[in-house]
C-alpha cells in the first residue's frame, strides 16, 4: 500500500473523466460573422529579424523582440521602425530573448516598465572555432554530475524603463530567475501576461530533450544520463519552476511576492509557491482575459504519430481554460484518460500505465513531492490527423498557440480612422496554430466550455503566426515568423489587421525602392514610390524620412537624397489618405559598410544524409571588411513539418557537426529534414553599424 500524502494546496482541482464534448458549427440564430472584405492587413515592419513576441503600448507604438536580443519599436505616426535596445544573450538551441510585455499600469503615474524574459550569457561554455572537430558548447549526453554542472544556467525575467524610444538597460530590476540546463535542446517556453489584480504569469518549458524517447514520454532515469532527458525533474517536479505557469506579484523595486491561491501554499515542504499550473511540456503562448481573469494556455505536443500500447498515446497538442490551479499531467498523461506507460530506458522494458488520478513521481531527479495532484482535463486536444472531437482544427503539424480574447469597446468604432474589430468577436478567445497557418475563434458557454470553433479571416494569410495581441485601437496586431528556421525569413513581418466596416475606408498600400542601396559617402540615392496605391482611389500624401530621425525629409513621390554620414538607414515612406489612415514601407540603405554575403558551401542544398552522421560544413563569407571566422556560426536544426528544433551551434568557417537521432520518427514518412543555418555579423566600427548575413540549406534524410 502506497503512503498517501495530504497536499497542502490552495484550490486544488479535483478532476473526473469527462464526456466527449460536442462542438457546434453554428448555433441557430447566431449572428453572422462580419464579411472578410471588411478587414485589411497592413504591414508595419517587414524586416523584424527572427521574431519572437510583441507588445502594443497605449499610444499604439509596438515593441517586438528577436531571439538574437533585439528590441524593436514601431512608430505608428511615421511608420518608422527603430532599435530600442539590444541585449547580450546566450543562444544555444532555443535560448535567447524570448518575450516582451508592458506593465499593466504602463503610462499611468510615470509607470514606463517593460518586461523581458531572456537568457543572460553567464559563463556557459561555447564552441571554440579553433577546434573544428569538437563543439565545446554542447552539453554531454552521458557523464557525471560534474560534467553536467558547467552547463547549469538560468533565464531571467526583468523589467526596464522605457525612456522615450529607448529601453534604458541600466535600470534593470530583476524579478525572477528560472534555472535551466544549457547546451542541449529543448523547450524554453516563456510568455508573460498580467491579470486584473496586477499578478504576473510566466510560462516555462520543460527544458527536456525529446529526441531519444521515440516520440513518447521522456523519462530517462539512467544514472549516467544527462538529466535533461527526464521531464520528471521539471514538469512533474513540485519543487522546480520549469514546465509550469508561475504566478507572482512583482515588487516595487524588483523581486516578487506570492499571491494567494496558487497550487501550493507558501511553506509547503518540497514545493515552490510560485507554481500556479504544472504538468506542461512547452506552453509557448499563454493569454489572460482580464475581463474575467481566465488564463488560456497552448501546450505543444510530443512527436509520436501513432499510439503504442507499450509506450502511450500519440502526440497531441492542448489548449486549456484555467480558472484555478491545476496539474495537466506531463510527462505522465495527456488527458485524465490517456496515460503514458512507465518505461525503463536501461532495460527497454515497459511497465504499467501511469495513474492519472493519482500520479506518482518516483524519478531519482525529483526534488519535490512524490504524490502529485490529479491530472486536469484540457478543453481542446488534437493530434496530427483529423480530431473526432474537434474536426474544425483540421490536420497537419501540432503547434498550439493561445491567443487573446477580444474586448469590444465602442470608442474604437468612432471617427474617420476607426479600425477596431466589431462586437461579434467580443469575449471570444483566439487560437492560432503555428504549423497550420490559421487563426480560430472559440465560443465558450456559461460553464466556460468550448461550444463552437470557427475560422477567423481564412482568406488573410497568417504565415506561422507567432503572437497576436489586440491594441488599444481595437485592431489585431500579428507577428509572423514565416517559413524557415531560426533566422529572419522572407515572409516574417509585424502587421496589423484592421476592421474597415465602420468607415468603408481602407489604408493605403505603399511600395518603395531605391537605387543604389549601398556605397561610400557622399552617396546620392534615388527613391521611388512606384506601385503605391489606395484601395479606395484616394489622393495620397507622401512623407519620406531618409535618415530615420523622425523628421520628414521630402514630400515628393520620387525624391533623391544624398547621405553624407556613414551608417545603416531604414529610409521610410509614410503615405496618408484623405481620411487620415496611413501606412509605411521602408528600404535599407547602407553607407560606408555593406552587408556580408554568406554562402554555405558545404553541405549542399538537397544533400542526403543519415541522422547520426557527422556532417562537414564550410562557410564562405564575402565582405568589405576582413572576415573573422570566429564570428561565423552554424546551427544544425532538426526540421519537422514546418517547424524545427535547433540541436547545436558551432563556430568557424569550417568544421563538423554531429547530427542527432530523432527518436520516434520515421525519416521516410514523417517529413523530417536536417537544416543548417550559417550566419555572420561583421564588426562594424568607425561609426558603422554591424551588419549580418545568413544562408540556409535543407538536407534530405535517408534510412
Amino acid at each position: 500500500m502506497k503512503r498517501r500524502l495530504t497536499l497542502a494546496m490552495a484550490g486544488l482541482m479535483t478532476t473526473a473523466l469527462v464526456a466527449t464534448p460536442t462542438v457546434s458549427q453554428a448555433a441557430p440564430g447566431a449572428a453572422a460573422a462580419p464579411s472578410e472584405s471588411d478587414f485589411q492587413k497592413v504591414t508595419l515592419n517587414d524586416h523584424p529579424g527572427e521574431p519572437m513576441d510583441l507588445a502594443v503600448l497605449p499610444d499604439r507604438r509596438v515593441l517586438h523582440v528577436t531571439r538574437a536580443g533585439e528590441v524593436w519599436m514601431h512608430h505608428p505616426d511615421s511608420g518608422r521602425n527603430t532599435l530600442a535596445a539590444t541585449l547580450d544573450v546566450y543562444r544555444h538551441d532555443e535560448e535567447g530573448l524570448q518575450n516582451v510585455a508592458i506593465d499593466p499600469n504602463f503610462g499611468k503615474g510615470g509607470n514606463n516598465w517593460v518586461y523581458l524574459y531572456y537568457s543572460p550569457p553567464g559563463n556557459t561554455p561555447v564552441d571554440d572555432p579553433s577546434t573544428p572537430d569538437v563543439n565545446e558548447g554542447d552539453a554531454p549526453t552521458t557523464g557525471t554530475a560534474a560534467d553536467f554542472a558547467k552547463f547549469k544556467g538560468a533565464l531571467q525575467l526583468s523589467r526596464f524603463r522605457l525612456v522615450k524610444d529607448k529601453l534604458d538597460l541600466s535600470t534593470e530590476q530583476k524579478i525572477i530567475e528560472v534555472p535551466v540546463d544549457r547546451g542541449i535542446c529543448c523547450h524554453v517556453g516563456g510568455d508573460i501576461v498580467f491579470d486584473s489584480k496586477g499578478n504576473l504569469y510566466l510560462s516555462t518549458g520543460d527544458d527536456t530533450n525529446p529526441f531519444e524517447s521515440d516520440g513518447y514520454a521522456p523519462i530517462d532515469e539512467r544514472p549516467d544520463r544527462n538529466p535533461a532527458f527526464d521531464a520528471q525533474r521539471t514538469s512533474a517536479n513540485t519543487n522546480d519552476l520549469r514546465g509550469k505557469v508561475l504566478r507572482i506579484k512583482p515588487g516595487a523595486n524588483g523581486g516578487y511576492s506570492i499571491p494567494a491561491g496558487n497550487l501550493f501554499r507558501p511553506g509547503t515542504a518540497k514545493t515552490r509557491p510560485e507554481i500556479y499550473v504544472m504538468g506542461l511540456r512547452n506552453p509557448f503562448r499563454i493569454e489572460l482575459n482580464r475581463a474575467n481573469d481566465e488564463l488560456y494556455i497552448g501546450d505543444y505536443s510530443p512527436d509520436a504519430g501513432q499510439p503504442n500500447p507499450q509506450r502511450g498515446p500519440a502526440g497531441q497538442g492542448r489548449w486549456m481554460v484555467v480558472r484555478k490551479p491545476a496539474n495537466f499531467g506531463w510527462p505522465y498523461c495527456v488527458t485524465p484518460d490517456q496515460p503514458y506507460v512507465d518505461y525503463d530506458f536501461a532495460t527497454r522494458q515497459s511497465g504499467a500505465p501511469f495513474n492519472c488520478a493519482a500520479p506518482v513521481n518516483d524519478s531519482p531527479h525529483n526534488t519535490g513531492l512524490r504524490e502529485l495532484p490529479p491530472v486536469a482535463q484540457p478543453d481542446i486536444w488534437y493530434g496530427y490527423g483529423l480530431s473526432p472531437q474537434f474536426p474544425e482544427l483540421g490536420t497537419g503539424g501540432i503547434g498550439p498557440m493561445a491567443g487573446p480574447a477580444y474586448q469590444f469597446d465602442h470608442r474604437t468604432t468612432r471617427g474617420r480612422t476607426a479600425i477596431g474589430w466589431p462586437a461579434y468577436y467580443d469575449g471570444k478567445p483566439l487560437f492560432h496554430e503555428w504549423t497550420r497557418d490559421y487563426v480560430k475563434a472559440f465560443t465558450l458557454d456559461a460553464k466556460r466550455k468550448v461550444t463552437r470553433i470557427e475560422s477567423v479571416l481564412p482568406s488573410i494569410v497568417f504565415d506561422n503566426p507567432m503572437d497576436l495581441e489586440f491594441g488599444p485601437d481595437g485592431a489585431l496586431y500579428v507577428l509572423e515568423y514565416g517559413d524557415g528556421y531560426f533566422s529572419e525569413n522572407p515572409e516574417a513581418q509585424l502587421a496589423r489587421i484592421d476592421y474597415t466596416g465602420w468607415t468603408g475606408n481602407h489604408t493605403p498600400i505603399p511600395q518603395v525602392s531605391a537605387e543604389p542601396t549601398n556605397g561610400n559617402t557622399p552617396l546620392t540615392v534615388t527613391f521611388s514610390s512606384a506601385g503605391t496605391s489606395d484601395p479606395d482611389g484616394d489622393r495620397l500624401k507622401y512623407a519620406w524620412d531618409f535618415d530615420n530621425d523622425g523628421k520628414v525629409d521630402s514630400r515628393q513621390p520620387n525624391p533623391t537624397y544624398t547621405y553624407t554620414k556613414n551608417g545603416q538607414f531604414d529610409a521610410t515612406l509614410n503615405v496618408t489618405d484623405q481620411a487620415g489612415l496611413s501606412a509605411s514601407a521602408s528600404v535599407q540603405v547602407v553607407v560606408g559598410n555593406t552587408a556580408p554575403v554568406v554562402e554555405l558551401v558545404k553541405p549542399a542544398e538537397g544533400q542526403t544524409f543519415r541522422f547520426g552522421d557527422a556532417v562537414q560544413f564550410e562557410v564562405r563569407v564575402t565582405d568589405d571588411q576582413p572576415v573573422d571566422c570566429a564570428r561565423v556560426t552554424v546551427t544544425y536544426i532538426l526540421g519537422h513539418d514546418e517547424h524545427g528544433h535547433p540541436q547545436t551551434t558551432a563556430s568557424g568557417c569550417s568544421g563538423t557537426i554531429q547530427t542527432t537521432l530523432p527518436g520516434g520518427h520515421d525519416p521516410e514518412n514523417d517529413n523530417l529534414t536536417g537544416v543548417f543555418v550559417a550566419s555572420y555579423t561583421d564588426p562594424g566600427g568607425d561609426g558603422l553599424p554591424a551588419l549580418s548575413g545568413s544562408d540556409q540549406v535543407v538536407l534530405v534524410p535517408v534510412a
